[in-house]
């Protein structure tokens, strides 16, 4: 089976960022949570937060948002645009999409694409998350639904991804829409 990080590597940017920006296009008061998810995010910068505390204080805009699941299909409806022609080309039905986005905000995508989704579980209606699927964290999970021998090839834009990386047969650094041999 080929394994994916999402963000950056199959799709071109990161879509949780790209999805509170549509969000604000929705509803601007969703700002007044701007100087607490700032905090946080300098917050976690400097080291003094986990990087889940800063995603839960990121994703409470997520509370007031009513009708999620119709507002993260029109989001794709716009930002499918932003797939890598790469993955398009070369999608297969074991493929396992492994990402630190929220697993409500993919899931749409992988059912359509027919394959496996490992992400992050953040509940849409409080942003609630629990840990968040990250470096290590990836090994942690994937190896709770398959074993690490499986992968032929692993493809991410992070050197945070080493972890998983080391255990596929052929690992794959995507930067932009060049990808070249993982680094090791």
């Amino acid at each position: 089976m080929n394994v994916y990080d999402f963000d950056k590597t199959v799709y071109l940017r990161d879509s949780s960022v790209d999805f509170y920006r549509y969000n604000l296009t929705k509803d601007l008061t969703i700002l007044r949570f701007f100087p607490k998810q700032a905090i946080a995010m300098i917050r976690y910068k400097l080291k003094l937060i986990p990087k889940t505390q800063m995603k839960i204080v990121f994703y409470t805009y997520m509370k007031t948002i009513t009708n999620m699941d119709e507002r993260v299909n029109n989001f794709w409806a716009i930002q499918k645009r932003y797939i890598q022609p790469f993955y398009l080309a070369q999608k297969k039905a074991d493929d396992v999409i492994i990402s630190a986005s929220p697993t409500f905000l993919l899931q749409p995508l992988i059912d359509e694409w027919g394959c496996t989704l490992i992400a992050s579980k953040v509940d849409p209606k409080t942003g609630h998350s629990e840990e968040n699927c990250w470096g290590p964290e990836k090994v942690k999970r994937f190896c709770a639904h398959y074993d690490l021998d499986q992968i032929d090839e692993f493809y991410s834009d992070s050197l945070s991804d080493t972890p998983l990386a080391m255990h596929a047969k052929k690992a794959f650094l995507v930067t932009g829409t060049d990808i070249e041999n993982w680094p090791f």
